[in-house]
């Protein structure tokens, strides 16, 4: 009998009805729920509130970086733009500058060639007309002492000069002219 108590009780206790125990279940509910709503789901709510809006605004604060960060890359790129042009304008106007200078330096090389180039001209000229007067002084003198040998005699200086001019004009001075022009 026993057994039929145990087995009476267990099948039907979850399933029959007690009015007295539900009554009861829906007053520790209604207490707990009341207990719960006053104490425990507003601040539960107010944390989940507050929660939603940290989230938000984090969002909000990542999307704000995130246009910032946009327009920084944006400002960067069109800086490194106009530093690219810049360095590419300074790199052209270097080269002219180079260009320029080594174009002067050519000029001012071939002045300078050129100018000792004539410097060179002129004291060769100087030297040749010293050199032909040097020989013409020579041929005169040479002249006047062989007039003396095969005269005998001394002529006065109107007779050496028309002797020398004479035998300086018998001489052959053309070829060191040419050289000189």
């Amino acid at each position: 009998m026993l057994h039929l108590l145990a087995a009476e009780e267990s099948s039907g206790s979850l399933i029959d009805v007690v009015p007295g125990l539900m009554v009861w279940t829906l007053i520790a509910f209604a207490i707990t729920f009341y207990v719960l709503k006053r104490f425990a789901f507003g601040p539960i709510q107010k944390t989940i509130d507050d929660r939603r809006d940290r989230i938000r605004e984090a969002i909000d604060e990542a999307d704000r970086a995130r246009k910032e960060a946009r327009e920084l890359l944006e400002q960067n790129r069109a800086i490194l733009a106009e530093a690219r042009n810049e360095s590419a304008e300074i790199l052209a106007e270097a080269r002219k500058v180079s260009d320029a200078q080594i174009q002067r330096a050519k000029d001012e090389a071939e002045a300078e060639r050129l100018r000792r180039l004539e410097d060179t001209r002129k004291q060769i000229d100087a030297e040749t007309t010293r050199a032909i007067d040097q020989i013409r002084s020579e041929v005169a003198d040479l002249t006047v002492e062989a007039t003396q040998r095969v005269v005998g005699k001394v002529l006065d200086a109107e007779d050496q000069r028309r002797l020398i001019e004479e035998a300086i004009d018998g001489l052959d001075f053309s070829a060191l002219e040419r050289g000189r022009s």
